[in-house]
């Protein structure tokens, strides 16, 4: 049996198979680096909800009577200044 034939085509085969990994290691950066920047974007916008979130439960928590008469006082303020100006 004459293998002489046989080392061309494995060379061919081998560089196909080398570029195909290559292909494949470039596809696998490029979907690395999307899935970096999609969770870099939901950090900062789980960071973003988090400030939310601690304002909102400082407002809950510390002064949730001090709120409730704040707006009750814009209300009636509200009412005051259409009756002033319906009655000019």
């Amino acid at each position: 049996m004459d293998f002489a034939a046989l080392i061309p085509i494995a060379g061919i085969l081998g560089g196909v198979a080398i570029m195909w990994i290559c292909y494949k290691v470039m596809e696998l950066r490029v979907v690395g680096r999307k899935a970096m920047d999609e969770a870099e974007r939901e950090h900062a916008e789980k960071k973003r909800l988090e400030a939310r979130v601690a304002i909102l439960e400082r407002i809950v928590t510390d002064r949730g009577i001090q709120t409730a008469e704040q707006i009750e006082a814009l209300v009636t303020r509200d009412a005051l200044d259409r009756e002033a100006e319906q009655a000019r």
